[in-house]
């Protein structure tokens, strides 16, 4: 894959995220989101904190050889259980913006550096995070599942808000099968793939039939 799309998968999706974030209605954020247990201010906090990994970690060059691609970047982890201390600062650091109009600045604005950071990164230039050690395109490749997942959970209870580029949602459906280490069935579409692999929709009886023994293995938590 050459480094021009992994860029144009990364940025197609982020900014299809950061302009349905900057629909959404001041009433809205407090609606629920698609991440259990979270506001759509929540999920749009958490961005927030994203867009910062994601130009601290391309700032943070590595000297070791790789340990891990745009697959082996997502450890597979329990669902969360609401005792991580990190699930409750979240919501408070959400409250503590109060006017929605802040909160969509601030991501906006680093959102926005994050996607120049990714434009201007080396390919091959090895970054460190997590404890792993990776090229920027791969990082930048496995935060395209990223954002296609947090796009679903923003527009979740908002069917009127912009969904996902139909490009990204293929690209994060292909890069989940590689985590599983198997393909999902083709009558689940990429959108219904990507919910039900993680664990935000309940399979329908048959789809569980139609995933047969990936259904047991499901739902596959990214952390």
């Amino acid at each position: 894959m050459t480094y021009d799309r992994v860029t144009g998968d990364f940025s197609r999706g982020w900014s299809a995220l950061l302009a349905a974030v900057g629909e959404v209605a001041d009433e809205d954020f407090d609606q629920p989101s698609g991440c259990r247990g979270w506001l759509v201010r929540d999920l749009v906090c958490h961005l927030v904190i994203d867009a910062q990994d994601v130009l601290i970690t391309l700032v943070t060059p590595a000297d070791s050889a790789p340990t891990a691609d745009a697959t082996t970047y997502w450890d597979l982890v329990e669902p969360p259980s609401g005792d991580d201390p990190l699930d409750a600062l979240i919501p408070r650091l959400a409250a503590a913006y109060g006017d929605p109009a802040l909160l969509r600045f601030h991501l906006d604005d680093v959102g926005s550096a994050a996607g120049r950071a990714a434009e201007l990164a080396d390919p091959a230039g090895l970054v460190s995070t997590k404890d792993k050690v990776l090229t920027a395109g791969d990082y930048l490749r496995a935060y395209v599942l990223e954002w296609a997942l947090h796009h679903l959970d923003l527009v979740a209870r908002l069917p009127s808000a912009p969904r996902p580029p139909v490009q990204t949602l293929a690209a994060a459906r292909t890069a989940l099968e590689r985590i599983a280490g198997a393909p999902f069935p083709a009558e689940l579409s990429d959108t219904d793939a990507l919910l039900v692999g993680t664990g935000r929709r309940t399979p329908t009886a048959g789809e569980t039939a139609a995933l047969g023994g990936l259904a047991a293995r499901l739902p596959l938590v990214l952390g």
